[in-house]
């Protein structure tokens, strides 16, 4: 297997990329935060990518025990190993975006510094 493999086989998926970064930038998020800023994903959909992540031990999930269920991720200090890796991928995107963006009419959502 090559290198590149391993780390793609990790972050590739539409939202796992988009998830890591919001919990990188933000730190703890509720489920419900990282729906809402993930607009076009299905609850479904980040449950899987969020339990995946979890699985390759990226991710803590921490549950509350109250009624209604209080549910709490961010990165492990494994996880954030992936900063750099992350960062470069969000310049490359910045910076390439007009070229091969999926709808280069569409806007970037700036990073915060």
């Amino acid at each position: 297997m090559h290198p590149i493999e391993v780390t793609l086989d990790v972050v590739c998926g539409k939202w796992k990329g988009v998830i890591l970064c919001h919990l990188q930038e933000e730190g703890i998020l509720r489920f419900g935060e990282l729906k809402k800023r993930l607009p076009g994903v299905s609850q479904k959909t980040l449950t899987l990518q969020l339990r995946e992540l979890e699985e390759d031990g990226l991710v803590n999930r921490k549950v509350y025990p109250q009624v209604p269920p209080k549910v709490e991720y961010s990165l492990t200090e494994y996880g954030t190993e992936l900063e750099a890796t992350l960062e470069m991928m969000c310049e490359w995107g910045i910076n390439h975006h007009d070229k091969v963006g999926p709808n280069s009419d569409s806007q970037l959502i700036e990073k915060p510094n």
